[in-house]
């Protein structure tokens, strides 16, 4: 196999090795973000339940002085029940007596509902801020946890990083710049095999006479497709046993 894609083969083996690497950290912090996202949303629960209370609070307090003001129409309503002086006007008045009092009943039990309301909404935030509490402590321990695990991972990353600095040096600086621009380009890969006269990369056939070139191992090309730079180097079959 040509000199030049035997380098450029190991050094993408190292380079697929550090995508492993940060792949690994990625997991490890993609977790964390998850739960970090649960609490906020646990947060954000609790504050939407703190708001609605707040709103029922304030509407029971209205409910209470409407109520308070039509208790004292009914008792200047019930005064004036002694002045009247024709049934018409004593009718007009027990009507209106009676309308005030159905108003005052209604939000009462208005008032009622929202005591209960609020008492179920209580005992949801208390949940929740329970959880809450649990949770964060929770986070915090894993937060170390993942930031120890990143700290070892990384460790590993800079091997392999000071592996690729010594490898990448093996190849000219034309070649390199080539394979890794294809590399930040298409996916990770920069040099492919061609097998039965199709790259491995883009899974397109190349030219019979450029494969031709590249069965005798001494050259490198570009995929005409994809523009990654193909090399041959057959499959060992596995025997069956």
């Amino acid at each position: 196999m040509n000199e030049e894609i035997v380098q450029l083969t190991l050094l993408q083996s190292i380079d697929h090795v550090i995508d492993t690497i940060d792949s690994e950290i990625q997991k490890e912090q993609d977790a964390l973000d998850v739960k970090s996202a649960e609490l906020a949303d646990r947060e954000s629960t609790i504050s939407t339940l703190t708001e609605k209370i707040e709103n029922l609070e304030k509407e029971r307090r209205t409910l209470e002085v409407e109520v308070a003001d039509e208790m004292v129409h009914v008792k200047d309503r019930q005064s004036k029940m002694m002045q009247v002086q024709t049934g018409r006007e004593q009718t007009a008045l027990l009507k209106e007596i009676e309308d005030a009092k159905k108003g005052v009943k209604e939000k009462e039990e208005k008032v009622v509902a929202i005591m209960e309301e609020v008492e179920q909404l209580t005992a949801e935030i208390e949940e929740n801020k329970n959880l809450f509490k649990g949770e964060t402590e929770l986070l915090v321990e894993e937060t170390e946890a993942v930031k120890k695990a990143i700290a070892a991972i990384n460790k590993k990353k800079k091997a392999q990083e000071k592996k690729r600095v010594a490898q990448a040096k093996k190849l000219k600086a034309r070649l390199l710049k080539k394979y890794d621009t294809l590399r930040a380009h298409r996916n990770g890969l920069g040099v492919v095999n061609v097998l039965d006269g199709v790259c491995q990369g883009c899974f397109m056939a190349i030219p019979p006479q450029q494969y031709n070139l590249l069965l005798r191992g001494d050259e490198h090309f570009d995929c005409p497709t994809c523009q990654r730079i193909m090399y041959h180097e057959p499959v060992e079959e596995v025997e069956e046993v």
